[in-house]
């Protein structure tokens, strides 16, 4: 189901723009995090922002002064390659500080260059071994329906991570156990490591595949924030405490908002030259400003 047949919820124009204007710095963080070490999964971070920014500035219950608040809905991204574009969601949260991202992979620095939840606050989970995302979402879930609590799970995971067996596990299980409490989204940038995704392993029809187990389905361009928040407010009017898990697969451009990296060849894992960093703060900015003002 695209969420242009919806009807549910109605987006104003200032509720965009103020997402929108968070997905501008979250992507402003990563390229200033991404220049200390000169590369790195830039172009996930950029692809991702506006997903991102959707659920950290529009959706998710947090305390920031308390990142362990035991009301909190629980945001755990399987993708823990993506660690640099989460960290700068959570700086723009205010639960890690803005200046703490220029230590972004420096030792002894809580932002290590994949996720891991020892070190960072507000990270729920360790990532790196693709697939285990969603199988834990689907746990705390049910943990957190037995303990009466009302909080919500959201898992972010990759168009890759479909490759996984593990994923598709995970999906009955919540279907079978009804975790009307979880949504998921999926990164749909078409790239993984090893190449582009439906060379890989072809994952599509991936609409029908979630349907067809049990899930709510919509599917929508990751880089509309319109079409993004209506996902969200569609899969919030039905969650549940015993219900149907959503999903919200997203249709996003690996380096989304800055030209030179849109059209990169080798864009999973980028090296971006000492003169180039300025240029895509450039771009970036020139872009947003320029969508701003329409």
């Amino acid at each position: 189901m695209t969420v242009t047949q919806e009807t549910m919820a109605i987006t104003t124009t200032g509720r965009v723009d103020d997402v929108s204007a968070a997905a501008y710095r979250i992507r402003h963080h990563a390229l200033n995090m991404g220049e200390v070490q000169g590369q790195g999964y830039v172009g996930q971070a950029l692809g991702a922002a506006d997903m991102l920014a959707a659920v950290y500035a529009d959706q998710l219950r947090f305390q920031a002064a308390d990142p362990e608040w035991e009301g909190r809905d629980r945001f755990l991204l399987s993708t823990g390659h993506y660690a640099i574009g989460h960290y700068a969601a959570l700086a723009e949260a205010g639960i890690v500080p803005v200046e703490e991202l220029e230590t972004y992979g420096s030792d002894d620095s809580r932002l290590p260059m994949s996720g891991m939840s020892t070190y960072t606050p507000g990270m729920e989970i360790s990532g790196g071994s693709l697939g285990h995302g969603l199988t834990i979402a689907v746990g705390m879930a049910l943990g957190l329906r037995y303990q009466g609590s009302e909080a919500r799970v959201y898992n972010f995971l990759s168009d890759g991570e479909l490759d996984e067996g593990s994923t598709w596990e995970a999906a009955m299980g919540a279907h079978h156990h009804q975790l009307g409490n979880l949504t998921a989204m999926v990164d749909i940038n078409a790239l993984q490591a090893d190449g582009k995704t439906d060379t890989v392993l072809r994952t599509e029809p991936v609409t029908e595949k979630w349907e067809s187990f049990g899930w709510y389905t919509q599917r929508v361009d990751g880089n509309n924030m319109a079409d993004l928040l209506l996902a969200f407010d569609n899969a919030a009017a039905q969650a549940a405490t015993v219900g149907r898990p959503s999903v919200i697969l997203c249709d996003t451009k690996v380096g989304r908002g800055v030209p030179l990296l849109e059209e990169r060849e080798k864009a999973h894992f980028m090296r971006i030259e000492e003169h180039e960093w300025q240029l895509c703060r450039e771009q970036l900015t020139a872009g947003y400003e320029g969508k701003a003002k329409r």
